[in-house]
């Protein structure tokens, strides 16, 4: 698949930020406060942790430097994370009058940025076009949590396709944060959109194995929404197993991901 301009990744991302904004700005305060099927994450938990590296990532374009000070201090802080502590300090449309203003913030410092950057972050240091990419998998992944909470269909869109292309990405991330030997071998994914295009990465004959199946599906595996036993994604082959098991698009420690409701299913 060819990549896609800087500017539509912006307006991507912009239209994430509006799907998911619509979907909290009617609700009470108490819908605000309820648990979300992240363990210990409320609604308000999951829109302060994006306005809080929406904050950092708008710094992380701006100011390097003073973005990898701050870096070291949050990580220096852990295992506490201070990523939701505004959120518990103010009301829900106060958080979201705070979150409107730093995504813009972000947006404007992304339209001015170096296309040709590299962008520091928690990980390894991207280009543009992929550290904007994962600010909208991240957005998209804490909206399936407020989507789920609130019992609310998620109509898929083609912005499905950078998630997915971010979960292809991190194969390689993903094995080495869950400690499973790397492995080089190529793999086959091919998905279909929201339209019934195909999507597709690496060679029909790779050596690897395969993954195929629903876009959405897999989005949601890669994000660790939906736990790999209860979708219908076809996964053949060794290397190609040994990745969908633990797959991750975010940076960060392994993330518990979600209980199978279907135990006895088996893939490939």
């Amino acid at each position: 698949m060819g990549s896609p301009s800087i500017a539509s990744v912006v307006d991507d991302l912009i239209a994430e930020h509006a799907e998911l904004d619509v979907l909290v700005a009617g609700i009470d305060e108490e819908l605000w406060r309820s648990d979300t099927p992240a363990a210990g994450w409320t609604i308000a938990d999951s829109i302060g942790h994006l306005d809080f590296f929406d904050e950092r990532a708008r710094l992380a374009l701006v100011d390097p430097a003073a973005f990898a000070a701050d870096r070291d201090r949050l990580m220096a802080s852990a295992p506490h994370d201070p990523s939701t502590d505004f959120a518990r300090s103010v009301t829900g449309s106060e958080l979201l009058d705070h979150w409107r203003d730093q995504r813009s913030k972000l947006v404007g410092a992304a339209l001015s940025a170096d296309p040709d950057a590299r962008v520091p972050w928690y990980g390894p240091a991207m280009s543009l076009r992929s550290f904007l990419t994962a600010r909208l998998m991240e957005t998209w992944a804490h909206g399936q949590d407020v989507f789920d909470t609130l019992g609310r269909d998620r109509q898929p869109s083609g912005r499905l396709r950078h998630v997915c292309h971010i979960g292809v990405q991190a194969r390689p991330y993903s094995l080495m944060i869950n400690r499973r030997p790397g492995d080089s071998s190529e793999i086959f994914v091919s998905l279909t959109g929201p339209d019934g295009t195909d999507w597709t990465w690496g060679s029909p004959t790779a050596p690897g194995g395969r993954v195929v199946g629903d876009a959405l599906e897999f989005a949601l595996v890669v994000v660790q929404r939906r736990n790999l036993g209860d979708t219908a994604l076809v996964v053949e082959g060794e290397s190609a197993r040994n990745w969908m098991d633990v797959a991750q698009a975010f940076a960060g420690p392994p993330g518990p991901g979600r209980e199978t409701s279907n135990p006895t299913r088996r893939n490939g």
